[in-house]
């Protein structure tokens, strides 16, 4: 296992590969010798203490001699033993720690198998550091105080935004430092991108924090006129302004010792800025249209999408409320520098759907390697939204690229033509010829058929003698809206 030290003479943290305090026992199951005698060979160069076998049976019986830390599992293409497995594991044993190896395209598979209790999956051929990481990251799992594992199942059984669901080295350092932040009171900062799951973190520091009975007060400091938001946080006194009928408590006050949610704080103007930061070192606020001043106890949960550290420098940012926001600064990551939670977060968001409609919902190979080279410029957002838009077009439980929204059906068609543009300059190069598959050949006749008849669907499939509902899912299939514009 890699443990991280400090380098006095380079002065700076660098990875070391050292023996684990605790000798973690790692079971791999995998038929295939070859890969199984080199991750037993990686694994005890790592430190674990290793057992393997080829045969589920043995398997079962090796865990119940002895429990696994972690289990290392192929699932084998057309096959629900390893599956059968895995939930048999996390049923008797909970905390083991399973990871799920998967043959290249066979994506779903690793879902299943996340779906079922896995924490990781490998897709093979994979290399040695690949290997590393996911045993080190169970390790480290394993390894985590009572505390902070605890606040990380919670997360991960969230059924929130989702942003707070996966496995990923970041998402684990964000639970780390959550399962501190939370039990504290100081003023947080968040920042990351639009859809990054930033409200959903604040709520999440305010549930698992001493206060957690009181108020979690949201405020969108960026979707208010100025006006607004100064009643909304400091409140107002009968007659201060028209259609003041009565005295209103600001959020400020009524939180009552629990958390007031500044959202987007970047968008509030200088003069507000100076209010809440009176309100802030004062610990009190005075109403709009009052001659007092009320006493407040709330903590402070701020976040944005917007460079604050630049705003200071322009001068559009107070510097002394950027300083008094930012006691604990929390940055999430974007949904594309952490591209291994985007099939948890799919299965997620595809569970909640069924469940809603009574359909079990799933994806199709392509549309998921689609989903995962896509950039997500929404981030999470995004994804629950193109997964909702998938199965409300969807004729069908599975879905296909061409029930995805149009910016990754065309990076879907243009990942096709890359390919077949490679295929054919591997012949060009004296490559010996590949050999056109069976659905090759019928979508070139489903294709070509509606080409010649003009766009005539109808038409096309009586020519071909098929149904013109099956001609249709075909085309869905095909990822195409218009078959006169696909080359």
């Amino acid at each position: 296992m890699l443990e991280t030290v400090f380098d006095t003479k380079n002065m700076e943290f660098i990875p070391q590969l050292a023996e684990p305090a605790v000798r973690l026992n790692l079971l791999i199951v995998d038929a295939d010798t070859t890969v199984r005698s080199a991750c037993a060979e990686i694994a005890v160069s790592l430190g674990y203490a290793v057992e393997s076998t080829g045969d589920l049976t043995q398997a079962r019986s090796l865990l119940r001699g002895r429990a696994a830390d972690i289990l290392l599992v192929n699932l084998s293409p057309g096959s629900s033993l390893g599956l059968e497995l895995v939930s048999e594991v996390k049923l008797l044993y909970p905390q083991t720690a399973v990871i799920a190896m998967t043959v290249s395209g066979s994506v779903n598979a690793a879902v299943e198998a996340m779906r079922c209790g896995a924490s990781d999956y490998l897709t093979k051929p994979f290399a040695v550091d690949e290997l590393s990481t996911v045993l080190d990251r169970a390790a480290s799992t394993l390894l985590t105080d009572t505390t902070t594992r605890q606040l990380r199942e919670r997360l991960r059984l969230s059924q929130g935004l989702g942003a707070m669901i996966g496995r990923s080295g970041e998402m684990e350092k964000l639970y780390r430092i959550l399962s501190k932040v939370a039990q504290s009171t100081h003023p947080v900062l968040i920042l990351g991108e639009s859809g990054t799951g930033k409200e959903l973190v604040a709520h999440t520091i305010h549930a698992y924090g001493p206060n957690s009975q009181k108020p979690f007060l949201p405020v969108d400091c960026g979707s208010l006129v100025p006006t607004l938001i100064e009643s909304e946080l400091f409140g107002y006194v009968k007659g201060a302004f028209t259609g003041a009928n009565r005295s209103k408590d600001g959020l400020l006050v009524s939180a009552e010792g629990g958390t007031v949610f500044l959202d987007e704080i970047g968008e509030l103007s200088l003069d507000l800025q100076a209010k809440l930061l009176r309100a802030l070192q004062e610990k009190e606020v005075r109403p709009v249209g009052a001659t007092h001043r009320v006493p407040i106890k709330a903590r402070i949960v701020a976040a944005t999408n917007r460079d604050l550290a630049a705003m200071v420098e322009r001068g559009s940012f107070r510097k002394d409320l950027f300083y008094r926001l930012n006691v604990v600064n929390l940055r999430l990551p974007s949904l594309r520098d952490r591209r291994g939670d985007i099939p948890l977060l799919a299965a997620h968001f595809l569970d909640r759907i069924s469940r809603e409609h009574g359909v079990k919902f799933t994806l199709s190979d392509e549309a998921l390697r689609t989903m995962m080279g896509y950039d997500w410029p929404g981030n999470v957002r995004e994804l629950e939204n193109s997964v909702e838009r998938a199965c409300a077009l969807s004729s069908g439980p599975i879905l296909h690229l061409g029930d995805l929204p149009t910016q990754l059906q065309q990076q879907g068609l243009e990942a096709r033509r890359v390919a077949v543009s490679a295929g054919e300059a591997g012949q060009q190069d004296g490559a010996a010829p590949s050999v056109a598959t069976l659905a090759d050949l019928e979508r070139q006749a489903i294709l070509g058929a509606i080409r010649t008849l003009n766009g005539d669907k109808l038409q096309a499939a009586k020519l071909l003698g098929i149904g013109k509902t099956t001609l249709y899912r075909k085309l869905k299939e095909y990822g195409i809206a218009d078959p006169l514009q696909d080359d």
